[in-house]
């Protein structure tokens, strides 16, 4: 058992050479890691791929166009041989034998002095499994502990030696699995969440009893504006000792609010963490089978709020100016306000028989789609009974799924 068993030690590479022997497949997944921790690399050989060559361009690593020499390793404080030449490795193996320099080779780890562990990182925390000569059970260990420490359901806990703190958390367009892992891992260390009522409504299911939910929606605000007592709670909250994540859907910043409730919190001197989220303005599209841009179709495309009519003086969107785009138009908030947005596109030039989807709930279970035209979008929205909350997307590109469209 000796003989297979190593012994796991962490190397502190910050500014101490490192030779890389060899420039293919094996090094340029090596050598991200390397640059990372900081190590002053050497690498040597007569090719290298793409890749490579692009940290070599980038200044990363230093680059010699040669085959290994003996002396080669003189100075070196760990060394990577992954050529495909076994002559040459077993000759630098023995040099590194011979300087005591702990020495990686991807053909014979049996010949080697040291094994390159399946790592991964999470919050600050480096994952690093040794299975002896099982590589890829090496990696499926690796993988399923850094699942867990992100996703939070392998318990580890902080040891809270900082003060108040807020995370702004993008929960997605509506389908739990699509808020970000860092999202999800925040998630399940708070003590407090204040919730959207279009955020991931699954999530909440997910948190452990002693966690308390806030419906940001039912938030008493009296004498305050909403979203003045929103910031206020997650102020409380914060000075309380909490760990509190506001959960909002989409992205905290895109029509979210989530720039007023940072400027509160910096205010108050309290940290927040911005996480951002999946977009409901591309991911619901794309759920539908509508490809915002597309090759020779649309090379853009525009996202506007449609909360407020084109005729309110209070808007602040130019709607002439939308309607000479050849682009796509992705509308968020505009299911009630549709039929004078696009009255109001056909006003300023738009073609009246441009394709409009309207898709309702988008990647959630109850998704649905509704395709019309400017002329007749109106109407089919009020027909088909489209609720919030719905996208709306306007362009030649939602012509190119209709065919496929169930």
């Amino acid at each position: 058992m000796s003989e297979n068993f190593a012994y796991p030690v962490g190397l502190r590479l910050s500014g101490r050479r490192v030779v890389v022997l060899g420039a293919g497949q094996v090094a340029q997944r090596r050598l991200p890691a390397l640059i990372a921790a900081g190590a002053d690399i050497l690498l040597i050989s007569p090719s290298a791929t793409a890749s490579v060559e692009a940290m070599a361009e980038a200044g990363e690593v230093r680059w010699e166009r040669r085959r290994y020499q003996e002396g080669d390793f003189e100075g070196a404080w760990y060394v990577l041989i992954t050529t495909d030449d076994p002559e040459a490795n077993a000759a630098a193996s023995a040099e590194a034998e011979a300087r005591r320099i702990w020495c990686v080779r991807s053909d014979d780890a049996a010949a080697a002095s040291a094994w390159t562990p399946a790592t991964g990182r999470s919050e600050g925390v480096t994952v690093a499994v040794l299975t002896g000569q099982d590589p890829r059970r090496s990696a499926a260990v690796r993988d399923a502990v850094v699942e867990g420490l992100r996703d939070g359901t392998l318990a580890a806990p902080r040891h809270r030696t900082r003060g108040p703190r807020v995370a702004l958390v993008g929960g997605g367009p509506g389908d739990p699995d699509l808020i970000t892992v860092r999202g999800r891992r925040l998630l399940a260390e708070a003590d407090v969440v204040v919730a959207d009522r279009l955020g991931p409504r699954d999530l909440l299911d997910e948190l452990p009893p002693h966690v308390e939910v806030i419906d940001a929606a039912k938030i008493p605000y009296g004498r305050f504006m909403a979203q003045e007592a929103i910031n206020n709670a997650l102020i409380e909250h914060a000075r309380a000792g909490k760990s509190v994540v506001r959960l909002k859907g989409g992205d905290p910043f895109v029509f979210g609010r989530g720039m007023e409730e940072a400027e509160a919190l910096a205010e108050a001197g309290i940290p927040c963490t911005v996480v951002p989220g999946i977009s409901s303005s591309i991911s619901v599209p794309g759920a539908a089978g509508i490809p915002v841009t597309h090759r020779g179709v649309a090379h853009e495309f525009t996202v506007v709020s449609g909360h407020v009519a084109p005729d309110d003086p209070s808007s602040l969107v130019d709607w002439a100016a939308l309607a000479r785009l050849r682009g796509t138009l992705v509308l968020l908030m505009a299911v009630e306000k549709i039929g004078a947005i696009a009255a109001a596109l056909v006003a300023h030039g738009r073609a009246a028989d441009t394709p409009v989807a309207v898709v309702q709930e988008g990647t959630t279970p109850v998704q649905r789609r509704v395709d019309a035209t400017l002329a007749t979008v109106g109407e089919k929205v009020a027909a088909e009974g489209v609720r919030p909350p719905a996208v709306v997307v306007i362009g030649e590109v939602v012509a190119l799924s209709s065919r496929d469209h169930r």
